[in-house]
């Protein structure tokens, strides 16, 4: 066990290692091209659109962008919380009031400024929209290896769905996984718009939207 759990680790360091290198060679058309087409296929889903409260990641970097997709939001209405990073890689949350109540919090990173609301604050939240490095058919995430998202993920409520955003060659047929690794209920790519794994889960009141099958 203990030799295949090593296995794992290594393959999932070697295909992190590669995915985020790609990353940073995309240049700033394509970057801008894949945040528009994530945020379109988030926006054309009135159930995340109309929810009173989205969790979601601040794009950095090479990360398919979601900054269009915080605003788009916010300006209809959505009450956004972005994450904060914590010393012990918890993950508060704070609400999004415009590119003005953000600042630089290292690391690339851009935080918001106002109150936090404690990491327990995905319990009320209507999805989380998270990232991730890859995603594979049956919803294992692969994230930067702090273990935020696998420790926040388990907080939301029996009807949050946690939504990923990759690239489209980012969403693979396999990923290796740990007993710690925590799945999402869809993935969302810039050329193949929303991949639902599971469409009879009750995480989806009324039912998922729709979307290619994963």
């Amino acid at each position: 066990m203990g030799a295949t759990n090593e296995h794992d680790r290594d393959a999932k360091r070697a295909l992190r290692a590669r995915l985020l290198s790609a990353r940073r060679e995309r240049d700033a058309a394509e970057r801008s091209r894949v945040g528009s087409a994530v945020r379109d296929t988030l926006m054309e889903l009135p159930w995340l659109a109309m929810g009173g409260t989205v969790a979601c990641y601040y794009s950095v970097g090479g990360e398919p962008g979601t900054r269009g997709l915080v605003n788009a939001l916010w300006k209809r209405g959505t009450y956004v919380l972005l994450p904060i990073f914590l010393p012990d890689g918890t993950l508060d949350w704070a609400a999004y009031d415009g590119p003005d109540g953000l600042a630089s919090a290292g690391h690339g990173l851009v935080e918001p400024t106002g109150h936090r609301y404690g990491p327990e604050v995905l319990a009320r939240a209507d999805a989380v929209i998270c990232p991730a490095v890859a995603v594979d058919r049956r919803g294992t995430r692969m994230g930067r290896g702090a273990g935020c998202y696998d420790r926040a993920l388990p907080l939301r409520g029996p009807h949050t769905p946690a939504i990923a955003v990759v690239h489209d060659e980012e969403f693979v047929d396999e990923l290796p996984a740990e007993a710690h690794d925590r799945p999402v209920d869809a993935v969302v790519t810039p050329g193949g718009g929303l991949h639902v794994f599971d469409p009879d889960s009750a995480v989806w009141p009324g039912g998922a939207p729709d979307g290619r099958p994963g």
